[in-house]
C-alpha cells in the first residue's frame, strides 16, 4: 500500500494548512465581504487541501447499507490484533490476551442510521481504576492517532508490528477512544441529516453512547469517570462534561460518576486565545516588536467578530473564523517551514508529521476482521464532518465550565510549551479570566514545579477543583512528546480527586 501522510486527529482547524501556499493565503486575506462567501471559501479550501493530501474518503460520508432497525443498539466484540499475540509487558508479565480489549459500534439513538465506532481497553492494573474517555479533535479526526501514537496501550513500528506502550494511560485507567462526530474514522451513516453541526448534537450523541456503554459494562458504572481530549476537543470536552452533569442532576439514566475533565492544548475560548497569538509569538522571538504592534488591529477586528458570533451564531461564526485566521496567517508568514505544533521542529512533508503506519495497519484485512468493521472505509479525517462543524469553531465553550467547577467537578488544563496553534499562554489566560467563586484565590496561588523522577517537567498551579499545567519540552501533543510526564500528570490529577 502506498504510504501516505496523515493529518493529526486533533488539528485545531484544517484551513490553516493554506498558509503554506501564497495563493491560498491571499484568498484568505482578501476575504469576501459577506458571511456566506466566507463559509464557502473555507469549505473550498478545506476540500481542496484534503484531496491534495490523499485524505479525502471515497465517499463524502462513510456510507454503507448494513444492519437493520431491529439490531441491538450496541454491538461489541473482544479484539485480539494478530500482531499482539504473545507480546508481554516490559520485564515480562501477562500477555495481551489476558486483558479485556474491545471494539464495537453503537447505533446512535437520535439519528436515522448513524453508528459510532469505539475502542475500549481495560486497565492493565485494576478494573476499579477510573474510566477515562479520550476525544480527538479536528473536527472530524479519528481517535486512532491518539491510540497508536500518544497514550494508548500500543505503539506501531515501521513493520506494522505492535508493542506495549510503557506509558499508556490504560496503566492507570479503563480507557475509551471514540471516533466522533459520526463520519470520522470507522464511524459511519447512510444519511447526511445525521451529521452534527454544533456541540449540542455532538455531546448528546456521546452521552447516549456512554449510557449504552455502561449498560453493556455495568461493573464500571460506579467507577470514577473522567473526560479528556486534545486540540478541538477543547470544545468537545466541556460540552460533554456539561451534558453528563445535566443528565446526572436530572436523573436521565444510569448515573455517571463524573469526577473531572481535562483539556490538552485545546481551543476553548477563541476570543482570549486569539488575543494571545501575537504575545506568544513575540515571546518566542518569532516576530518583531513592530510586527507585534501591527497585529493588534487585526485582533480588534477578530475580537469584534467573535463577539458577534457568540451573540448571534450562524454565519457570523463563519465570518469570525475568516477574520481571526488572518492573525495566524501573518505569524506563519514569518516562520515558513516551521512546525506550528512544535516550534523546535521543521515541518517535514505536507503535514509536519507522518502517521502513515496507522492507516496501513488499520487497512490490513486481518485487522479489519479483528475489529469487525467489514468494508467500512477508515477515514483519518473527514472533510464532511469538518465542514459540517464550521460554525462551531469560534463559539466560547469556557462558558460551560464555571457551573461544573462550582459543583466540585475538577478541571485540568495542560499545554506543551512549544505549541503555537493552541499555545500555553492563551490557555492560561482563559483559565485565569474564567469567572467563578475561586477565581481570585486561583489567581493569587503560586505556581509550583511539576516533578517527574525528581526533575522539573513543568509548572503547575492548583486551587480547589482547577489545575493548570505548562509542560516542558512538549508541543501540541503532550502524551507523544512527554509520555512519562503525561501519564504521571493523569495519575496525579486523578488522585487529587480522591
Amino acid at each position: 500500500m502506498e504510504a501516505k501522510s496523515f493529518l493529526l486527529h486533533f488539528i485545531f482547524f484544517i484551513v490553516i494548512f493554506s498558509h503554506f501556499s501564497h495563493s491560498t493565503s491571499s484568498s484568505i486575506l482578501n476575504k469576501p465581504s459577506n458571511c456566506s462567501s466566507s463559509a464557502s471559501l473555507l469549505s473550498r479550501n478545506a476540500e481542496r487541501l484534503i484531496k491534495s493530501f490523499n485524505l479525502m474518503p471515497e465517499h463524502d460520508v462513510n456510507v454503507i447499507a448494513k444492519g437493520s432497525p431491529d439490531a441491538p443498539r450496541l454491538i461489541e466484540r473482544q479484539i485480539n490484533f494478530p500482531e499482539t499475540i504473545g507480546i508481554r509487558n516490559t520485564l515480562g508479565g501477562p500477555s495481551v490476551q489476558q486483558f479485556g480489549h474491545y471494539g464495537g459500534y453503537y447505533s446512535l439513538v437520535h439519528t436515522k442510521s448513524a453508528k459510532m465506532f469505539y475502542f475500549f481497553f481495560e486497565s492493565r492494573t485494576n478494573n476499579t481504576d477510573p474510566v477515562v474517555i479520550w476525544l480527538s479533535g479536528g473536527p472530524g479526526c479519528s481517535s486512532s492517532v491518539a491510540l497508536f501514537y500518544e497514550n494508548g496501550p500500543f505503539t506501531i513500528s515501521d513493520d506494522l508490528s505492535l508493542s506495549w506502550n510503557d506509558f499508556g494511560w490504560d496503566k492507570v485507567s479503563n480507557l475509551i477512544y471514540v471516533d466522533q462526530p459520526v463520519g470520522t474514522g470507522f464511524s459511519y451513516t447512510s444519511d447526511q441529516s445525521d451529521l452534527r453541526h454544533d456541540e449540542n448534537g455532538v455531546s448528546n450523541d456521546l452521552y447516549d453512547f456512554l449510557q449504552a456503554f455502561f449498560k453493556e459494562h455495568p461493573k464500571y458504572a460506579k467507577n470514577d469517570f473522567y473526560i479528556t481530549g486534545e486540540s478541538y476537543a477543547g470544545h468537545y470536552v466541556p460540552a460533554l462534561a456539561s451534558r453528563v452533569h445535566y443528565g446526572n442532576k436530572n436523573k436521565e439514566g444510569i448515573p455517571i460518576n463524573l469526577k473531572g475533565f481535562a483539556i490538552g492544548n485545546g481551543l476553548t475560548n477563541p476570543e482570549i486565545q486569539y488575543g494571545a497569538y501575537g504575545d506568544y509569538a513575540l515571546g518566542m522571538k518569532l516576530i518583531s516588536e513592530s510586527y507585534h504592534e501591527s497585529l493588534k488591529q487585526d485582533y480588534a477586528e477578530c475580537q469584534s467578530s467573535i463577539k458577534q458570533c457568540n451573540l448571534n451564531g450562524g454565519e457570523e461564526c463563519s465570518n469570525a473564523l475568516v477574520d481571526c485566521d488572518i492573525i495566524f496567517s501573518k505569524i506563519m508568514s514569518k516562520i515558513e517551514g516551521t512546525n506550528f505544533y512544535d516550534l523546535r521542529k521543521k515541518c517535514v512533508g505536507s503535514l509536519c508529521y507522518d502517521f502513515s503506519n496507522m492507516e496501513a495497519f488499520l487497512n490490513q484485512e486481518n485487522v479489519r476482521k479483528a475489529l469487525g468493521v467489514g468494508d467500512i472505509e477508515f477515514v483519518t479525517i473527514s472533510t464532511t464532518v469538518y465542514k459540517a462543524m464550521l460554525q462551531d469553531w469560534m463559539v466560547n465553550l469556557a462558558d460551560k465550565i464555571p457551573a461544573l467547577v462550582e459543583d466540585g467537578i475538577s478541571l485540568l488544563v495542560y499545554a506543551g510549551e512549544y505549541d503555537l496553534i493552541c499555545n500555553w499562554l492563551g490557555n492560561s489566560r482563559w483559565v485565569e479570566q474564567m469567572s467563578w467563586s475561586g477565581q481570585k484565590d486561583f489567581g493569587e496561588t503560586k505556581t509550583v514545579p511539576f516533578l517527574v523522577d525528581g526533575k522539573e517537567a513543568g509548572l503547575m498551579k492548583n486551587h480547589g477543583p482547577l489545575t493548570f499545567l505548562k509542560v516542558y519540552d512538549a508541543g501540541h501533543m503532550v502524551p507523544m512528546d512527554q509520555p512519562k510526564a503525561s501519564l504521571q500528570m493523569l495519575q496525579t490529577w486523578m488522585r487529587m480527586q480522591g
